[in-house]
């Protein structure tokens, strides 16, 4: 477990290191420090709050899951209001707090996490029937995704709809169960991508890249321009070409594009295996967790932030359509860093309550514990 506890902090303090080197050599042509500096104050926040959830019990999280799916959904609600919501791209995701914004969705992904695994944990023995397994978790899930797809935000939407499906995997739902709600998810997202020109565009355009390199699909073709002319060490901090405003974004969704650029394939590989690392020390955390609500919180976290860059990476490198997802702990985004960094310390949380280091079993709750010294 502390090994776990290690290589996870190492590889998030790493990875936080690099996307603020990143950042600034990705921005300062065009804004000077003005991102460094904003994400900086993120950090600290991100950082405050990781502190704060490390020396909480996370297990108080289970007594307040639905005033957090609540505050999740008024927010998700307001967001959409007119006078209320910012605009932005066509999308109606942002609180406007002075020169920073919040996104609800990204407390949300929080939110749905800690409702679906205090539900596992309540209902662990009927997860395998169909109407608590299935049915009341998809309406819960469904509710609140559905107002994220609306704003609309498609990628934020597949995200959650993966990490809560994976959660109820785990959780002991049956896969004849899943099967069903999955095809009609997947035939309801197709239905709304073909009435959707903007995303039928990019569809097409990822699956003819050269054919739309000069409009749709000019981001795409810029990354791969990117990673392609860093090689294996890249053209040195600050040389990149690409970042020169020919790749849109490429301080958020696309800043892996200028790693491969200026750092190489070498940096670009590592930053592939430092997630893959938090991954497996994330699983590893959530199955010696001390009950079951702390083995399904975080393996709903290792799930997510594994998804996310999984997604991210898949984009920028052009095996899947762009779906504007952040980079986790490196693209631009205060409010995906918040996020993220309070999610490292719930996992932190649920190894430090971990009773393998007392050599008892890994999910034991206490009155199992006290029966099986009782009966000793």
């Amino acid at each position: 477990m502390k090994a776990a506890i290690t290589i996870l902090v190492f590889c998030v303090a790493a990875l936080l290191a690099l996307g603020m080197v990143m950042l600034y050599s990705s921005s300062m042509a065009q804004v000077g420090t003005r991102y460094l500096l904003m994400q900086l104050v993120w950090c600290a926040l991100g950082l405050g709050g990781c502190v704060a959830a490390t020396l909480i019990d996370y297990r108080l999280l289970a007594k307040f899951w639905w005033l957090l799916f609540i505050a999740a959904a008024v927010m998700l609600a307001l967001v959409l209001m007119p006078h209320i919501g910012v605009v932005h791209n066509h999308a109606r995701r942002w609180f406007s707090l002075g020169r920073m914004s919040f996104q609800p969705s990204e407390f949300a992904k929080i939110a749905l996490i800690v409702a679906v695994a205090w539900y596992g944990d309540h209902f662990q023995r009927q997860m395998g029937t169909w109407r608590k397994g299935i049915l009341i978790p998809v309406i819960a899930i469904g509710f609140v995704l559905g107002l994220i797809f609306v704003e609309p935000d498609r990628g934020t939407t597949i995200l959650m709809g993966a990490v809560t499906g994976t959660m109820l995997i785990v959780a002991g739902v049956r896969w004849r169960y899943i099967f069903p709600p999955v095809v009609a998810a997947l035939a309801a997202l197709v239905f709304s991508l073909w009435h959707d020109p903007m995303r039928t565009k990019r569809i097409f355009s990822w699956l003819h890249l050269e054919e739309h390199k000069s409009d749709v699909g000019y981001q795409a073709y810029q990354a791969m321009l990117a990673l392609g002319s860093g090689g294996w060490t890249g053209l040195g901090l600050g040389n990149g070409r690409q970042k020169l405003e020919f790749i849109p974004e490429h301080h958020t969704d696309f800043i892996l594009s200028i790693i491969g650029e200026e750092l190489g394939l070498i940096a670009t590989l590592l930053v592939v295996i430092a997630f893959l690392a938090i991954i497996i020390c994330g699983i590893c955390i959530a199955f010696n967790s001390r009950d079951t609500f702390g083995l399904l919180l975080g393996s709903g976290i290792s799930f997510l932030i594994g998804y996310q860059a999984f997604i991210n990476i898949g984009v920028v490198t052009s095996a899947l359509p762009n779906k504007g997802l952040a980079l986790p702990f490196i693209s631009y985004g205060g409010s995906n860093l918040l996020m993220m960094l309070t999610c490292v310390g719930i996992l932190l949380s649920i190894a430090r309550q971990a009773r393998v280091s007392d050599g008892l079993p890994a999910r034991a709750t206490d009155p199992e514990i006290a029966g099986a010294k009782s009966s000793a």
